[in-house]
């Protein structure tokens, strides 16, 4: 499934769970409803005890009918959040596989200026094409983090918000990265990026 089409889905109401809390409503107020009529039309209403029983039970209704609502709205809200931090944890892993292998792809080895040991893998791109490798590496962080910007639009769950600009933070920082070696390839200072 496409990445824009994700979140548009998990931002999509939850139907059972709204017409959970639409049945409960209905029954909260049928029920306060039968015992106020209950109150008003019992023949010995009289007392202030008769009274209070009333009130006792719109009140016990309330809060157990309440709860319910509220319970079924929390419930929405918490797999909304829960599928919301899926789809941003898959963003950072990206992110950090990009990173990984990258990692290895280091401008001294293209100059000669690297010292290799037995354990070290075999580097064997020209300077030409490993700059183009980190250039895309770098384009491939930002397309991330911009693919985290497509979700907040439609994820407005705070926690998960946090997270995404978690996730673009974190991809802006590894393409900095990847933008110094670039530098160092073609020469330049290390703070200079385009």
């Amino acid at each position: 499934m496409r990445p824009t089409a994700r979140a548009p889905k998990i931002a999509k109401a939850h139907l059972p769970l709204r017409a959970a809390v639409w049945v409960l409503t209905i029954l909260l107020l049928a029920g306060l409803s039968a015992t106020f009529f209950r109150i008003s039309s019992a023949p010995g209403f009289s007392s202030v005890a008769d009274l209070l029983q009333g009130v006792d039970a719109a009140a016990n209704i309330v809060l157990l009918i309440g709860a319910g609502i509220l319970s079924f709205s929390k419930l929405e809200e918490s797999l909304r959040r829960k599928k919301g931090l899926a789809l941003v944890h898959e963003l950072k892993a990206l992110a950090h596989v990009v990173d990984m292998h990258q990692l290895t792809k280091d401008p001294e080895s293209v100059s000669g200026e690297s010292s290799r040991t037995e354990s070290s893998p075999k580097r064997t791109m020209t300077p030409f094409e490993l700059g183009r490798y980190l250039d895309y590496s770098s384009e491939l962080l930002s397309m991330i983090g911009k693919i985290a910007a497509i979700y907040a639009r439609r994820l407005q769950d705070p926690v998960v918000l946090d997270a995404i600009d978690g996730a673009e933070d974190l991809t802006t920082g590894l393409s900095r990265k990847i933008w110094q070696k670039i530098a160092i390839l073609s020469g330049q200072p290390s703070s200079t990026k385009s």
